[in-house]
């Protein structure tokens, strides 16, 4: 007998205690949908309050793009520069939003998943809080992956560049981090491809089967993708973002094939017990479809 997990019983511990569903009209509904945006609201203003407060802190770990990308070609980094008066309340307001939103997501998917899970399934429940889990940690391996590897190889092509053509580099502070900002929340959030992809299949809006034939339309979709997430036209940088997509895609593939074998085996085994209750032979149909065709 499978156990199920300490998160899934406080999931459905949670469930059972919280207010009958069928009794509820629509404006209680759309009431403890208030009150669920309302908590993920505070979180977010709380986080925003924390980077805020340990904002040189925040901004430090946010340069090590830049630092890396400078001193991989032999420049020591200066400073950002401000070329308006109201610049540097564009850098503060994307520095607290990016970490604010990292602080505070994990929470928002909490107050969220309590608020469908009783509207789904005992089944579907036990999904949700490894459904979850996977888009946290597919969300924060996306934008590790942008941190670390994606800005700094972009912004080594535009080093290059200014270099090759004699420019001066001299950087605003509120275009890099916007740089930074929608890089890393635009690889994070399309790093939920494969937990998109096992979802439907799960649902049996797709199969396995069309999702392999699709496989070299996706993999165009994923370069042009790449070109369009990427800051520069460096086909290196490009390939640095598709290749992965393309891995986790297959990846997906993998999940989605497990999951239809699964069911395969849970339906013929279903068939079985069927059969051993009825006394329900399949080997005497099939011998009597074939007489009766004989004659």
């Amino acid at each position: 007998m499978n156990r199920s997990t300490p998160d899934n019983d406080e999931m459905e511990d949670d469930v059972s205690s919280s207010p009958d569903r069928s009794s509820m009209n629509f404006l209680d509904h759309l009431e403890e949908l208030r009150w669920t945006l309302f908590k993920c609201a505070a979180v977010f203003l709380v986080a925003v309050t924390l980077v805020a407060v340990f904002l040189k802190l925040a901004s430090g770990f946010l340069n090590w793009p830049l630092h890396r990308a400078m001193s991989a070609q032999g420049l020591e980094f200066g400073s950002l520069i401000t070329n308006s008066p109201m610049g540097v309340f564009s850098v503060l307001i994307q520095v607290c939003f990016l970490g604010g939103l990292g602080l505070s997501l994990p929470f928002m998917m909490v107050f969220l998943g309590r608020f469908i899970a009783p509207a789904l399934k005992k089944d579907e429940i036990k999904m949700l809080a490894p459904a979850c889990i996977a888009a946290l940690l597919l969300f924060l391996g996306g934008a590790a992956f942008s941190y670390l590897f994606i800005v700094p190889e972009a912004l080594k092509f535009s080093i290059r560049l200014n270099q090759l053509l004699g420019f001066e580099i001299l950087w605003t502070a509120d275009r890099y981090y916007g740089l930074l900002v929608w890089t890393i929340l635009a690889l994070g959030f399309c790093f939920q491809f494969p937990l998109i992809i096992y979802i439907l299949v799960h649902l049996r809006v797709v199969s396995a089967d069309k999702l392999a034939k699709a496989r070299p339309y996706m993999i165009v979709a994923f370069f042009f993708m790449g070109a369009l997430l990427t800051p520069t036209w460096d086909p290196v940088t490009q390939a640095m973002v598709a290749l992965p997509m393309w891995l986790l895609y297959e990846f997906s593939l993998v999940m989605a094939r497990r999951l239809e074998a699964r069911r395969a085996k849970e339906v013929e085994e279903a068939l079985g017990d069927m059969d051993d209750d009825y006394g329900y032979d399949h080997d005497d149909d099939f011998d009597y479809d074939a007489d009766d065709q004989a004659r």
